[in-house]
């Protein structure tokens, strides 16, 4: 199986994390051999994200979603980086505001999916409705149960109004995860993004496993599929991230737009003001 199907969740299957290994690397033996290859998709990731913005027919949502120390920053950083933020932004989502918790729980996300001719990267995302609301039963069974379909419903709305959607759950174990939090600890530029929640929250790393085999299980579809990124190397995750996305972008057929202006006769005046100097 190649890029992009290998990480996909075909419609329909029962995802079942512990039968998938977060140190997956594939053919790639280390970070060396992929360096020339992820500086390539990088620079197309940036050329298919200009052509996006330039035929402006078409917008492109992208979703990252891993515990906690999963990822998600770093592979802004090092993957989505690439792109203008003329037409590309990263939408965070915190804790929800009063404002936000005085609506229905899809409001604050739907106000900030891309436009036409726009990227928006989600880091966390609308599932967090049936994650951590979930996990801590911030709302009863029957709520979050609900919102699967909710959820696919929301995200066809969006793909059949000219959005492509493409998921991401950056899979990390639970040592890595530990790893990372000392690495934190242990770095002054970092030690701001470790809370005692961080630890706490692993008591409850079972139940956000099988929250996210739900999830994933439940809406992954056609309009909206989504991946499992083994993320325990971070090289990996983001040579994967980067060559799906290509794949992705590629398969849209985009096309520059015919000029809205007579360029023979632009360049007919450029030539006479140039001989007339």
């Amino acid at each position: 199986m190649k890029y992009p199907d290998m990480f996909r969740v075909e419609p329909g299957t029962r995802v079942k994390l512990s039968q998938i290994d977060p140190d997956y690397k594939g053919d790639d033996k280390d970070q060396s051999a992929v360096q020339d290859e992820l500086a390539k998709l990088t620079k197309r990731l940036a050329e298919l994200q200009y052509l996006m913005y330039a035929e402006c027919k078409r917008s492109f949502l992208i979703v990252l979603q891993a515990v906690d120390g999963g990822g998600k920053d770093g592979t802004v950083n090092h993957v989505i980086a690439s792109m203008n933020p003329q037409g590309a932004t990263v939408q965070p989502f915190k804790v929800p505001s009063a404002e936000e918790l005085a609506h229905d729980y899809l409001w604050r996300i739907h106000k900030v999916t891309p436009a036409k001719g726009r990227v928006v990267v989600f880091n966390r995302s609308h599932y967090e409705d049936v994650l951590v609301v979930r996990v801590h039963g911030l709302v009863p069974p029957e709520v979050w149960s609900g919102r699967y379909d909710e959820i696919n419903a929301f995200e066809k709305l969006l793909s059949d109004n000219g959005t492509h959607i493409i998921k991401f759950f950056l899979y990390i174990d639970k040592k890595e995860q530990l790893a990372r939090f000392k690495q934190r600890l242990e770095d002054p530029a970092k030690q701001w993004k470790i809370s005692e929640s961080d630890y706490k929250e692993r008591e409850f790393w079972d139940a956000y496993q099988n929250a996210y085999e739900d999830a994933i299980s439940k809406c992954s579809t056609a309009d909206a599929p989504w991946y499992i990124i083994p993320a325990n190397h971070k090289w990996c995750r983001n040579v994967a991230i980067s060559r799906i996305l290509v794949a992705t972008m590629e398969s849209m057929g985009m096309q520059f737009p015919a000029p809205s202006v007579n360029i023979e006769e632009i360049r007919r005046q450029y030539h006479a003001a140039k001989e007339s100097r």
